[in-house]
């Protein structure tokens, strides 16, 4: 793998549905740091539907595909991040499941099926409180948008020492 190779962070969600808008507020912040502190060149910010077309189109090629999108999970704690890695030849069903009708798994699914899972992707799934229409994420949800902002940067930055051979 060559260090120079594409990295897409999504955000999944629906600014317009409270909490399930978790996915755009990081990426909406991460931009804004990449103003001061760039990320690695090769790098694409995006906010997505869910559609698994959408999906599958913005991570396709890519070396590492970061995702964060909200989740419900049954009994729920809103706040609660999951950090899932998924690899094409062994997915496993989450705990949590996306705030879409159809979306993250099934886009999961059908890139895998058709051979077009990045190299490697990692999903934050957020437990959601409010995902009726409206602006603004609950305050448990904000509470962890900028800790996940951290973490997406972390994720890359541990990436690239990886296929760069650097220590972690």
């Amino acid at each position: 793998m060559r260090v120079g190779e594409r990295i897409a962070v999504v955000g999944v969600g629906n600014d317009f549905r409270r909490d399930d808008g978790v996915g755009w507020s990081v990426v909406a912040r991460l931009r804004e740091r990449a103003e001061t502190r760039p990320l690695p060149p090769g790098t694409v910010l995006a906010a997505c539907d869910g559609d698994p077309g959408r999906l599958i189109g913005l991570w396709q090629g890519a070396a590492l595909a970061v995702v964060v999108d909200a989740a419900h999970a049954h009994p729920g704690t809103p706040g609660r991040v999951h950090r899932l890695e998924i690899e094409a030849e062994c997915l496993a069903q989450p705990s949590a499941t996306s705030s879409h009708g159809l979306g993250l798994g099934e886009a999961v699914e059908l890139a895998r099926l058709l051979g077009l899972l990045p190299e490697r992707l990692v999903v934050y799934a957020v437990e959601g409180a409010e995902t009726d229409f409206g602006a603004g994420l609950s305050p448990a949800v904000e509470a962890v948008v900028e800790p996940l902002v951290s973490a997406v940067e972390d994720e890359i930055t541990r990436f690239r020492n990886r296929v760069s051979g650097r220590p972690a």
